[in-house]
């Protein structure tokens, strides 16, 4: 079997003098995702310019039998991109960034890995076409990631998940063979279809090298308002209405607490005050479509006045211009940044059916407050897919090792809820590390089972992300 050092001297020759890391200045930076999981020993970062230099490293780790770890942005919050199987090689999309082809006829694009979604998403906006997918992360994920993980986001409620973004992927095997099924049908039934293998397996099956993705007419108008309620039952209850109302057009609806706007206004002083009056709850709801016969903007407006003489809405505010957009959407994003910074906060991925939104709130409020008294729930997302994020701050003034000792037991509360409700632990950040506990609450036997039989058919030695979703073996 061919040794470390030559394994690493192979990859230097294959990967040319930028293409291989392995000091520990260099090498420090990816060693862990948003998660901030650490791991096992990172022997050297790969970071190959094409297809062939993936299958390349593949083949040569699979010779000095080296684990390989994938990478993306790193952006993952499941400890996905953390190395955990002793000394293993880290290999990142960072240098595959070219856009193969962009077709505003067929309205599909060819991208490679590495292409960040935000540069994928103004490619589009270029030949006056969209893609489905946004998230917070678009800024530096990574097109390999999103897919890998199934990442979902603002709009799922009208494009849906990653994976239905995708007509045909580029995919690099275990064994270094390359899979090339990118073509942009949209009808072919001939055989199995192999993408949807790949897509959220996070890596353990197949290594993303390229994908063919949807593209979607440009918005030609688009309504935005952020609305302050009292209540959850009012929340639901508008959600109703204006879905009922904007049908397909419905675009976002998400939900913001007030304990969470008060915190994002501490943190950034440039925030603006949204409401006159305070509300327990905002939601801020986004509309768009690609017909020039559809006011949106009357329509939000008819929706809000309703739901006012309903009693369901409080206050208001409608978005005049793109930047009172860009502000809407900035306090909405800024939750996230709040809580990824706090070092007492526990972030949680939950999701139940639509209308459990309401019993999913109270139970695990109440059983939080069990778990950890005065601590401070934080619920906040996805009202259209019932992807609701119910992150945990510690109580005022508790230090972060103190915090750590309830974190498990918080979680426990939290995952019990959403499964008594039929819900999931892990609504669009994927397993990766931290959740293959939940995975064997969340899935039968049968189900596993055929998870771990679809791995070893394509993955036998464990090479590729060895100890994520569910343990090899």
């Amino acid at each position: 079997m061919m040794s470390g050092s030559d394994l690493l001297g192979r990859l230097a020759q294959c990967l040319g003098p930028t293409g291989l890391l392995t000091t520990e200045a260099d090498m420090a930076g990816y060693s862990h995702d948003l998660s901030n999981t650490r791991g096992g020993r990172v022997v050297g970062v790969a970071r190959p310019a094409s297809a062939s230099q993936v299958a390349d490293i593949v083949r040569l780790c699979g010779q000095a039998g080296v684990p390989i770890t994938p990478r993306g942005g790193g952006t993952g919050m499941s400890g996905g991109a953390t190395p955990v199987a002793g000394a293993s090689l880290v290999l990142c999309f960072e240098r595959m960034r070219t856009i193969r082809a962009i077709d505003p006829v067929g309205n599909h694009m060819v991208v490679e890995a590495g292409v960040t979604l935000y540069a994928a998403q103004q490619a589009a906006i270029q030949v006056q076409r969209q893609l489905g997918l946004d998230h917070g992360g678009a800024g530096s994920s990574q097109i390999g990631g999103n897919l890998s993980t199934n990442a979902g986001g603002n709009n799922v409620i009208r494009y849906g998940m990653a994976r239905d973004q995708v007509l045909g992927l580029e995919v690099v095997l275990a064994d270094g063979r390359l899979l090339e099924f990118l073509s942009p049908l949209r009808k072919n039934n001939a055989g199995y279809d192999l993408k949807g293998i790949f897509l959220g397996s996070e890596g353990t099956l197949g290594l993303i090298t390229a994908a063919t993705l949807r593209l979607r007419p440009a918005a030609h108008s688009r309504a935005t308002m952020l609305v302050g309620l009292q209540d959850i039952g009012a929340v639901m209850s508008f959600f109703e209405r204006t879905q009922a109302a904007l049908g397909d057009s419905l675009t976002a609806m998400e939900l913001v607490p007030r304990a969470a706007v008060e915190l994002v206004m501490q943190r950034f002083p440039d925030t603006r005050e949204p409401f006159a009056e305070s509300c327990t709850w905002a939601l801020l709801v986004e509309a768009e479509s690609a017909s020039h016969f559809f006011d949106l903007d009357a329509a939000m407006q008819e929706i809000f006045a309703h739901a006012q003489q309903a009693g369901e809405v409080v206050d208001g505010n409608f978005a005049t211009s793109q930047a009172q957009r860009a502000a809407f959407w900035t306090l909405r994003e800024r939750i996230a940044h709040v809580m990824i910074e706090s070092p007492i906060c526990l972030k949680m991925d939950t999701a139940v059916p639509i209308a459990r939104i309401p019993e999913f709130l109270e139970h695990a409020t109440r059983a939080t407050a069990l778990a950890l008294p005065g601590c401070r729930p934080m619920p906040f997302g996805h009202v259209g897919d019932g992807n609701i994020h119910f992150n945990i701050l510690g109580p005022e003034g508790m230090d972060a090792n103190a915090f750590d000792t309830h974190r498990d037991a918080l979680a426990r509360a939290v995952e019990d809820c959403a499964t008594a409700l039929d819900g999931t632990v892990s609504a669009e950040h994927g397993i990766g590390l931290l959740k293959k506990h939940a995975l064997v609450r969340m899935r039968s036997d049968a189900e596993r089972s055929v998870m771990a039989r679809i791995r070893s058919a394509l993955d036998p030695s464990g090479l590729l992300n060895p100890g994520k979703v569910f343990d090899n073996g």
